[in-house]
């Protein structure tokens, strides 16, 4: 899930998955305030559909997603049809840092972890996503749109150079912005879209089948 929360278009993602065959999790984050749609005006500015939602996005933490990770874990431990001991992990927006983290957090069931556009992929906490996917035993793929203020060239960079020799890639999406992989943003770009999609499914071939 992402900042405006769930949404038709994430539900399409998710179906693709889906249909490559893996048992797929689509976590409401912001259960804890009882929303779970906030609808299109949170991509609005000055609304309050989205000052609800910069609220709501602030209000989440590591500690408290890695809680639900392990709800959602639990879960699938109980039905036959997931293989929760072979997992694999994507985030988009504010849940990139999320879906890293969680190889960190259960790193004998995640091998696999994907960040689209994700946000502060790098500070000065020792829980900071670029140190968990260094030191993780997870394959990591991050994909940064080149235009994006919430992790800028700069930082992308520092997560390439920080990252270089681990288990994984960074890789920067030329003459795109955040997005730019959801078919209804104004940022939408098919072609980049579709090569985040044959990126992260080989990813998933590669350590989950």
């Amino acid at each position: 899930m992402d900042a405006p929360a769930i949404r038709e278009e994430l539900r399409d993602m998710a179906r693709r998955f889906a249909t490559s065959g893996y048992y797929v999790m689509l976590p409401n984050l912001y259960y804890r305030a009882g929303v779970m749609e906030l609808g299109p005006r949170a991509l609005i500015a000055d609304t309050p559909e989205r000052t609800q939602m910069a609220e709501l996005m602030m209000s989440l933490g590591i500690r408290e997603v890695m809680d639900d990770c392990a709800g959602m874990l639990a879960f699938a431990d109980q039905d036959k049809a997931a293989n929760a001991k072979s997992v694999g992990a994507v985030g988009y927006c504010m849940s990139g840092r999320f879906a890293i983290c969680a190889a960190g957090q259960f790193p004998d069931r995640v091998k696999a972890t994907a960040s689209i556009y994700g946000t502060r992929l790098v500070t000065e906490k020792d829980n900071s996503p670029h140190l968990i996917a260094k030191n993780s035993p997870a394959e990591f793929y991050f994909a940064c749109a080149e235009t994006d203020h919430w992790i800028p060239p700069e930082m992308v960079a520092q997560l390439m150079k920080e990252l270089k020799g681990a288990d994984g890639e960074v890789e920067m999406y030329p003459g795109v912005e955040h997005g730019f992989a959801f078919p209804e943003r104004k940022a939408y770009n098919k072609a980049a879209a579709e090569q985040h999609w044959e990126r992260v499914l080989a990813l998933f071939g590669r350590k989950l089948k």
